[in-house]
């Protein structure tokens, strides 16, 4: 359990910073307010996706699963 804990945070921490950063630059562009408004983006972003991936990674995983069984 700490390992599947410490995986979700990790990887939601990621793809969170860099989804986050993608989508503000191409709402936003490289302006003054850019790395306020993708702070932010993320902040709230981060929590969300933690509590999806740690709930959803067993489905995936499944379907991982019968996908290559």
């Amino acid at each position: 359990m700490k390992h599947r804990i410490i995986f979700t945070l990790i990887m939601s921490f990621l793809l969170s910073i860099l989804m986050t950063l993608w989508v503000t630059y191409l709402n936003l562009g490289l302006g003054a307010n850019f790395v306020n408004s993708w702070l932010h983006a993320f902040v709230l972003a981060w929590p969300a996706a933690a509590i999806i991936s740690f709930v959803a990674s067993p489905l995936a995983l499944r379907l991982t699963n019968l996908l290559l069984k």
